[in-house]
Parts: structure tokens; C-alpha cells; sequence
């Protein structure tokens, strides 16, 4: 399928955290009018949505989009991710829930909590995001994912026992280079609260200003 996107996709459809430098390849589907539209036969509908589902992530993956705002990446006029330009072809909003309520069951895909999009609510309307029910977090790498990558550097960096700062790890010189440096805040906790509740973290501190130690 598609992608494009940067800390808000260009035109603020997307929350993530750098662009990347290289151009996103589109699968050949997406140059086809079908694609934009939902199949009636039920085995192509499913392939259908598996390959949207991939195009979505290898998108996202690639620009480094973390939470997405539906009714902002179908309505955006600078978004690709669901509308063609090319071919004047646009998933429609039903469609593009379609394809993230089947990647929830995939696991890659859930919708932000109302807590979560509470506070970015107020980042997506000063941006022009989507209103809390349209806000999804796109798991190219799931929290589980995220979490083994962070253990990993800790066991790499002989940190276990040490307390680090959320700042430190996702936006600290130590970890530039990283796949998970500039993760989503957001995002960093659920990582670390699969670590804590397999009895492998602690978290220390207050919202503003909190600290890990890993054991």
C-alpha cells in the first residue's frame, strides 16, 4: 500500500517522530482503482485487507508514524497513505477503520485510550488532528517488540540495575542510532509496562520527570 509521513505526516494526518530520508516504495496494488474499493467476494476481501494492512505498516515503518488520525489521513490533501492522486481513488473512512479493526485482531494495530488521545486531542487540534475516536496506534513494532530492543541495550550497555531517565533512552546521545530513539512517549510506556509487569522493570518519578531501572 502506501506511505509518507514525518512527526505529523506533513499535513498533520499522522503523529511520529522523523522523516526518513529515502523514498517509500508503493506496492503495485495501489496503483490499481480496485484497491480503493471494498471486494464483495469474502477471500479476495480478506486479501484485500491483509495487503492494506501491510501497506500501512511498511508505510508507517518507513516514515516512523506511531499514532495515526483517520478522519485526518482520508481528509488530508497532502496524505498519500489512503488517497491516490494519481488516480483520484480515496479509501473511504469506513474502508480505512475496515482495515485498522483488522489489524487490531492482527495485533498491530489499537485504538488510543481515551486517556492517551484526551492529551493528544489537544496536540491533534492544535495540529489539525482527528477528533479522539479516530486516533489509532500503528504497531509496526508492537510494545512487546519496542521492549525487547530496550532490554537488549541494556544488557548491551551493562545498565541492568541502573536507573535511566525516559529521556535518556528515547532522546539521550546514548542512544542515538537506535531504532528507539525518538519513540512515542506514549508508546515507550506500554513498552516498559510489558517489562514491569514481567517483573523486569520498575518505573520511578513523576509524569514529567520519570526514571527506569531494569533488573
Amino acid at each position: 500500500m502506501a506511505t509518507t509521513a514525518t512527526s505529523t505526516l506533513g499535513v498533520n494526518t499522522v503523529e511520529g517522530s522523523s522523516s526518513s530520508s529515502s523514498t517509500f516504495n508503493f506496492p503495485r496494488e495501489y496503483n490499481f482503482p480496485p484497491f480503493f474499493t471494498r471486494q464483495t467476494n469474502l477471500a479476495t476481501l480478506h486479501s484485500q485487507r491483509e495487503t492494506w494492512s501491510s501497506f500501512v505498516l511498511d508505510y508507517c515503518r518507513h516514515h516512523r508514524i506511531f499514532r495515526l488520525s483517520l478522519s485526518n489521513a482520508i481528509g488530508g490533501s497532502g496524505s498519500e497513505l489512503f488517497h491516490n492522486k494519481r488516480l483520484d481513488r480515496r479509501l473511504s473512512l469506513a474502508d480505512a477503520r475496515d482495515v485498522l479493526e483488522h489489524m487490531r485482531k492482527e495485533g498491530r494495530a489499537e485504538p488510543a485510550s481515551s486517556s492517551s488521545s484526551s492529551s493528544s486531542s489537544t496536540n491533534a487540534s492544535a495540529t489539525g488532528g482527528g477528533d479522539a475516536g479516530d486516533v489509532w496506534w500503528i504497531y509496526w513494532r508492537t510494545p512487546e517488540e519496542w521492549a525487547a530492543m530496550i532490554e537488549s541495550y541494556v544488557d548491551e550497555t551493562a545498565q541492568r540495575g541502573t536507573v535511566l531517565t525516559l529521556y535518556e533512552l528515547v532522546e539521550g546521545e546514548g542512544t542515538r542510532g537506535r531504532d528507539f530513539y525518538g519513540l512515542h512517549p506514549e508508546l515507550l510506556q506500554k513498552a516498559l509496562q510489558t517489562l514491569v509487569k514481567r517483573g523486569k522493570a520498575q518505573i520511578f518519578g513523576h509524569e514529567d520527570s520519570q526514571g527506569v531501572k531494569f533488573f
